[in-house]
């Protein structure tokens, strides 16, 4: 997560984690939350920058959504695997 601390980064992680993880109805951890919103964002910024959206580096929000949405596809990519 560009532009934010890593106190930032796992909050914002674990908020995005644990709503996709609501969403997606999949029984996870806080570590596992905290894990699913952080690399869920590093996979959603390079999905959005390859179709030209950029997140604002800095902002929490935006960097919340890509959190939440990386999240959602890693939780749906695990599943698919298994």
């Amino acid at each position: 997560m560009e532009g934010l601390g890593w106190l930032s980064a796992i909050i914002v992680g674990g908020l995005a984690g644990w709503i996709a993880s609501s969403i997606m109805d999949a029984d996870t951890g806080v570590f596992m939350n905290i894990i699913l919103g952080i690399v869920g964002a590093v996979v959603a910024n390079a999905l959005f920058g390859l179709i030209g959206f950029n997140a604002q580096a800095g902002s929490w929000i935006a960097q919340g959504f890509a959190g939440l949405v990386g999240a959602v596809i890693l939780i749906w990519i695990y599943r698919a695997l298994t």
